[in-house]
């Protein structure tokens, strides 16, 4: 791949917000000052504290090598602090069937004094033909706001909730695993976490989940210098090994004192589960935690098997599903080559993109393995199936997580022929939903 940090600036975008007198830049990293504004310009979009001395280090660290993008004002009053930021890297995602390399966009930011000057477009658009450029068929990104990616033809393809659980009731209702758990450091998990971690998103049907970075596990296990202010709780660990003694899973968790000290509410941090032993064992520990009344569990899949495994399954509440994972397609015969499908069948896509990069007929062809192969088509053939869509809702379908007969229903797919959205769902479908543990 073309070394995609020093690519040169999209000359469409930086000539756009030139028109607004602003400069799209990349930011030399070789020059710590430029990093330094760069790193307090994205803190200030996403409303965190100052990052002091040791934590501006620890952050230059683990942007080396991204693709860091700012936008200046030269007419501002500090004109060399970015007014807007975003960085990129490539990173994979696992979709049906195997895993695809894609643009990861992250710290999108813009300065509350710079609203609708067209920066954030300028920013997205120019990083989709980046990524176009290097050859990437997918751009991706975990979002903080819901209204503002579709515009770009991005599409919500993972969705995350988040439970909580009264342990008073959630009485253990399934047999004991066989294993161990171990209370560790949660340093030591530096090492022994992500060999767990890999073989748990190589599980079969599993889809959603993307590289867990360097910098990713330093932040999960406590291990960057503290923001300035940041309250202090112990984060602890947890790992399962099986009766041969290989790791099969781990738990992150924090307990947090209430007004009186005890009942406690324990916050699961990460539950990463190579096994279903190693899932059944840490979740029995959380559950019977001692002073502890109530779990709160962020950031987990839509369908915790969990649930079935209480006594009581409404101690269990899902109190939050949102959109988590947004998806954008670049090359839609890659992307749809890629994965592997549940049913055969021949489908004539009719897809619409602004931008360009996905817009025409297409044809997917699925054999009886599931192995799928995307061409651009002329004109349907009379047996095919027969939809049309954008671009940002095939990628909602894309790893299984949306419906299509949903989206027909909400008048955003097209039906072309009979029953149409129904047979596209059948060859979509996953038996597990699509899940993604991280932000990024």
């Amino acid at each position: 791949m073309t070394d995609y940090a020093d690519l040169p600036i999209d000359p469409e975008s930086h000539a756009s917000l030139a028109a607004e007198d602003l400069e799209l830049c990349l930011v030399d990293q070789s020059d710590a000052a430029a990093v330094t504004r760069w790193l307090q310009a994205d803190a200030r979009g996403f409303h965190d504290s100052e990052p002091g001395e040791k934590l501006l280090a620890a952050q230059t660290l683990a942007v080396a090598g991204d693709r860091i993008t700012a936008v200046l004002d030269p007419a501002a009053a500090d004109p060399a602090t970015p007014v807007a930021t975003v960085r990129c890297w490539p990173m994979d995602l696992t979709v049906p069937g195997g895993s695809l390399p894609a643009w990861a966009i992250s710290s999108v930011t813009v300065a509350p004094t710079h609203r609708r000057r067209g920066i954030a477009r300028g920013l997205l658009t120019a990083e989709l033909r980046t990524a176009h450029r290097l050859g990437l068929p997918l751009a991706m990104l975990t979002v903080s706001e819901a209204t503002i990616y579709a515009r770009y033809g991005f599409g919500p393809a993972v969705n995350q909730a988040g439970y909580t659980i009264d342990t008073a009731r959630a009485r253990w209702a399934r047999p004991a695993p066989q294993g161990r758990l171990h209370l560790v450091a949660p340093q030591t998990l530096l090492t022994d976490g992500p060999p767990v971690f890999a073989r748990a998103r190589a599980r079969a049907g599993a889809a959603g989940e993307v590289d867990r970075r360097d910098s990713w596990w330093q932040n999960a296990l406590d291990l960057m210098p503290p923001a300035p202010g940041a309250p202090e709780h112990t984060l602890r660990a947890v790992r399962f090994d099986d009766a041969g003694g290989t790791a099969q899973g781990f738990a992150l968790y924090r307990i947090m004192l209430g007004p009186n000290a005890y009942p406690a509410r324990l916050e699961l941090a990460d539950l990463v589960a190579a096994t279903d032993d190693a899932y059944a064992a840490l979740w029995r520990f959380l559950l019977e935690m001692d002073l502890v009344s109530e779990i709160s569990a962020p950031l987990r899949s839509v369908a915790e098997p969990v649930r079935w495994q209480l006594g009581d399954p409404r101690a269990l509440r899902k109190i939050d599903e949102r959109d988590h994972l947004w998806l954008r397609i670049l090359d839609l015969p890659v992307v749809l080559g890629r994965r592997v499908y549940s049913a055969p069948g021949s489908f004539h896509l009719t897809v619409s993109d602004e931008l360009g990069f996905a817009d025409g007929e297409f044809r997917l062809t699925v054999d009886e393995h599931g192995r799928g192969e995307a061409r651009p088509a002329t004109r349907p053939e009379a047996s095919e199936v027969r939809v049309s869509l954008s671009v940002a809702d095939l990628a909602s379908l894309y790893l299984g997580g949306t419906s299509a007969v949903t989206l027909a229903r909400a008048g955003r797919l097209v039906e072309g022929s009979t029953d149409a959205a129904a047979r596209l769902d059948t060859a979509f479908h996953t038996a597990v939903p699509p899940h993604l543990s991280t932000w990024f």
